[in-house]
């Protein structure tokens, strides 16, 4: 199975930006193999084996876009870029782990392919590589990468966990988006804006575009898993079904009261271990209006994203910026 392409586009964008753009990322991307080296030929290998399995590197890419609403793409945005992308892949190691997935990237899972056990390491070591990265940039940005880390484990935990007795399961999951998936991708932007030199007003802007397009872009992710077939989507379809976790097609279809839906919500309720089950829930939810409805959902928070853009002076960056939040949620893997 070869690596996942990237399938973030940006309609409309110069060559000129755009070549800014894929400089930044080889450089981004040269950093990270430099930090990611170790003496040892095994953990030089896991470690470097879900960067070269590829991915969409979309958060170091929106902080070398958000870079552009200043000086543009320097030193530090290229250091914080691969920060943010590095504690990105430590977060997956884990997350794939508590998943007990088998394919990312379109290949073998770190858990898959090494054992749980050193899955974890992995992922703490990376995590630790991306805090060194960091803490070159400052006490501003290591006090931000704190506090992000802090969100971004609280959300899996939350993640892992059923909306408490009393609370709006919908309004739970979108909370749980915010720290689990928002945080790190307004991080990305904002540390673009801190580190090209942006004013406080800007850096705010992005920090607040950042968590909203994050959540669409999880949220989108969510759909995907429901609606795309396993060579678009570089992972295997259905695992958040298999798992139990209850997105946002799957709160919607739960709440449904159509006896027609009976066997659906029977089956988001049990356990979907097996195969058949699992290949049946999928065709019910794909066919269920909840897709839709939470297909709407999705594309008003990444208007909400862009929304927030509307105090920047127009420009070619700031122009890129709304035509990601479309992207971000018509992408199909």
């Amino acid at each position: 199975m070869s690596p996942t392409p990237p399938v973030i586009v940006l309609p409309g964008t110069s060559e000129a930006l755009s070549a800014r753009l894929q400089d930044g990322l080889a450089e981004v991307d040269a950093l990270l193999r430099r930090e990611v080296d170790h003496d040892d030929v095994f953990i030089a290998e896991a470690n470097t084996h879900l960067i070269e399995a590829g991915g969409k590197r979309f958060r170091p890419m929106l902080t070398l876009l958000a870079s552009e609403l200043g000086t543009g793409i320097n030193a530090e945005v290229i250091a914080s870029a691969a920060g943010v992308e590095l504690t990105h892949v430590a977060s997956l190691c884990h997350d794939d782990v508590m998943d007990e997935a088998d394919v990312r990237r379109g290949a073998p899972s770190a858990n898959a392919k090494y054992g749980n056990s050193t899955a974890i390491l992995v992922g703490d070591m990376l995590f630790g590589t991306a805090s060194s990265i960091i803490a070159d940039l400052g006490a501003d940005a290591v006090r931000i990468q704190a506090q992000t880390f802090v969100r971004l484990c609280a959300g899996q935990i939350r993640d892992d966990r059923p909306s408490p007795r009393g609370q709006d399961p919908v309004d739970y999951y979108l909370g749980v988006l915010a720290d689990k998936t928002g945080v790190l991708i307004a991080t990305a932007a904002r540390y673009g804006a801190m580190f090209s030199g942006c004013d406080a007003q800007t850096v705010e802007i992005m920090r607040e575009y950042g968590e909203r397009l994050g959540m669409a872009f999880q949220l989108a992710d969510d759909l995907i898993d429901v609606s795309s077939e396993a060579e678009d989507l570089g992972k295997t379809p259905g695992t958040d079904l298999r798992e139990g976790k209850r997105t946002l097609p799957v709160l919607y279809a739960l709440a449904s009261t159509d006896p027609a839906d009976a066997r659906l919500r029977e089956l988001l309720q049990s356990e979907l271990r097996d195969q058949a089950l699992l290949d049946e829930a999928l065709a019910l939810l794909r066919a269920h209006p909840a897709m839709e409805q939470a297909r709407e959902h999705t594309a008003a928070v990444a208007k909400a994203a862009q929304d927030v853009l509307d105090p920047l002076p127009d420009s070619e960056a700031k122009a890129a910026l709304r035509a990601l939040a479309t992207s971000v949620v018509t992408r199909v893997g």
